[in-house]
């Protein structure tokens, strides 16, 4: 390969962090054609792991370093969330062992590129919903090398409520909100304004009026949505008056 390819590559990845894919359409946009990146893979500069996707030879991938470039060169509204989300943010105690893979959220027509599905099969869960927009509460992440965005600690609190109980367990949810006595109340109003699960705003108030916590205090309840009816959790449970859902007897 001729010294200026080189070079001009050389420039591009002296500003990209190590352990980060590249995508094809994204070397397009900074002036790396097709034909371009068909050099550098002839000259091993770059090595494919997937179609349109590619790493520096030599460099370990982990799928954080994928998701950052969904993030940050696709533009993908994909984020941890839930559980993984309060594992990374110093919950893990809190966290049952099979819930550490990674639980991936987005709204429910974003799509995951199939080099990410067949390059970390089994290392995620996917999971698309309209609960909250895509966008809102997020927090960043230091992997040490990059940033990327993950659920802040509000935000993953309710996408466990709505996975719960079939995907979460309730008393995990509970031993978790026990914990959270520091939530910001103005992020935590916005978020249940925005939230579009019924279920997940009624188990969220229960558990945080239950625990007691001080910032439930500053929250205006007759600004969130709850619906109406009542909303069965689980199973001939015990019916809770003020947020009619019915609950675990151990937990009402």
């Amino acid at each position: 390969m001729s010294t200026k390819p080189a070079s001009k590559l050389n420039q591009l990845l002296q500003s990209l962090p190590r352990g980060t894919v590249l995508l094809s359409s994204w070397l397009v946009d900074q002036g790396y054609s097709h034909d371009l990146q068909q050099k550098y893979i002839r000259s091993q500069w770059l090595t494919p792991i997937g179609r349109a996707a590619y790493k520096r030879t030599g460099d370990d991938i982990s799928i954080f370093g994928a998701l950052y470039a969904l993030q940050k060169q696709a533009n993908k509204s994909i984020h941890p969330g839930g559980p993984s989300a309060l594992y990374l943010q110093g919950y893990a105690h809190y966290i049952a062992m099979e819930n550490q893979a990674l639980t991936l959220f987005s709204p429910q027509a974003v799509k995951l590129p199939v080099w990410f599905t067949k390059h970390w099969s089994g290392e995620f869960t996917f999971r698309r919903t309209a609960m909250l927009p895509g966008s809102e509460a997020l927090t960043g992440y230091d992997t040490g090398n990059f940033e990327i965005r993950i659920s802040s600690v509000s935000r993953a609190m309710m996408e466990c409520l709505e996975m719960a109980p079939g995907r979460f367990d309730l008393e995990e949810a509970w031993l978790i909100m026990e914990g959270l006595t520091a939530l910001p109340p103005q992020q935590v109003q916005h978020l249940l304004e925005q939230c579009g699960s019924i279920k997940t705003k009624r188990l969220f108030l229960y558990f945080a009026e239950k625990a007691g916590h001080t910032w439930f205090k500053y929250l205006d309840i007759s600004r969130i949505k709850l619906g109406t009816g009542k909303r069965s959790i689980v199973k001939n449970g015990v019916l809770n008056p003020k947020y009619q859902i019915t609950l675990p007897e151990n937990l009402a």
